[in-house]
């Protein structure tokens, strides 16, 4: 049986394991994403360079909207384009060009998602007094390693080699509203072994923070607060070498491990999507898209949790 749109929305449960968004989700999504396939099929076939007249040529085999489902659940359990053209009926070609084609646009959609905190409106919020010296709003900064077929050449393979987790990684960088735990920001992919805070100055994501919002992340980011002197950066207390941790120090980390644990939760979200958790297959091409789109699934699921 195959699986477009209209046969796979009759059964909501399937739709959301297969998606990973509910039939309400990916509708509001197809009304954002249609208006600019529309737009970027106009540019594709006015281009200059084009022997055909607009209308010529052999129509898709699929609609936009069962392009972009398609696109999704491979950004979802990230099948192989042979089994994502069989599940609907189309050539593993075919497959690969719808994604191509929707790829970019679901990244675009996915940035647009992505709003820096505004620290003018109230965000209601109770800070422990240990935090008091901290922004009453903060962006929570973390990143994860996806593991990457290993490159042929050896400068390249030991460029990618991630000596903590024991393969060849890229790296995404994410940044979340302390509050609603959306997404705001998402770096270039770089090599796994480049250090949290190297990736994060690279980014230049502090010196982007509007004022009187900070940033914060965990002991990898220490040394945030020379990053950018117009903005707060914050890190955990490190343990004094040779000494016993200080009762002050335990409490403070205590505290602030509880203001950052909602990159966690969103992480554990975007995690789910198979194509930025397992082996990358696509050679560490359009990485970075892949992430940005998924980042973006993950902004509409949870801008619609706060609406109900």
């Amino acid at each position: 049986m195959l699986m477009y749109y209209a046969r796979l929305v009759r059964f909501p449960k399937v739709f959301r394991s297969m998606t990973g968004l509910s039939v309400t989700e990916f509708d509001q999504l197809v009304e954002d994403v249609l208006p600019r396939h529309a737009r970027a099929e106009q540019k594709r076939l006015s281009r200059a360079n084009r022997q055909r007249a607009i209308g010529a040529g052999h129509p898709f085999n699929l609609s936009v909207v069962d392009q972009l489902l398609l696109s999704v659940i491979w950004l979802r359990l990230y099948p192989t384009h042979e089994v994502l053209g069989y599940l609907f009926g189309v050539s593993d070609s075919t497959a690969r060009r719808g994604i191509g084609r929707l790829l970019p646009l679901l990244e675009k959609s996915g940035r647009d998602t992505m709003r820096l905190p505004d620290p003018g409106k109230k965000q209601h919020r109770t800070l422990d007094a240990l935090l008091q010296d901290l922004p009453e709003l903060m962006v929570i900064l973390d990143t994860f390693e996806q593991r990457v077929q290993r490159p042929r050449g050896r400068t390249a393979a030991d460029e990618y080699y991630s000596g903590k987790k024991r393969q060849h990684t890229l790296k995404s960088q994410v940044a979340i509203h302390e509050v609603t735990g959306q997404v705001v920001d998402v770096a270039d992919s770089v090599p796994g072994p480049t250090a949290d805070i190297t990736l994060l100055a690279q980014s230049g994501l502090m010196a982007r923070l509007p004022q009187g919002v900070g940033g914060m992340g965990d002991l990898a980011y220490i040394g945030i607060d020379k990053l950018d002197a117009q903005h707060v950066g914050a890190a955990p207390r490190r343990k004094p070498r040779g000494q016993p941790r200080p009762a002050e120090d335990i409490a403070y980390n205590t505290a602030f491990s509880r203001r950052r644990i909602g990159v966690e939760h969103t992480l554990a979200r975007m995690r789910r999507y198979e194509a930025v958790t397992h082996t990358d297959r696509n050679h560490r091409r359009d990485h970075t898209a892949r992430t940005v789109a998924v980042a973006g699934l993950v902004n509409r699921q949870i801008e619609c949790r706060m609406a109900y």
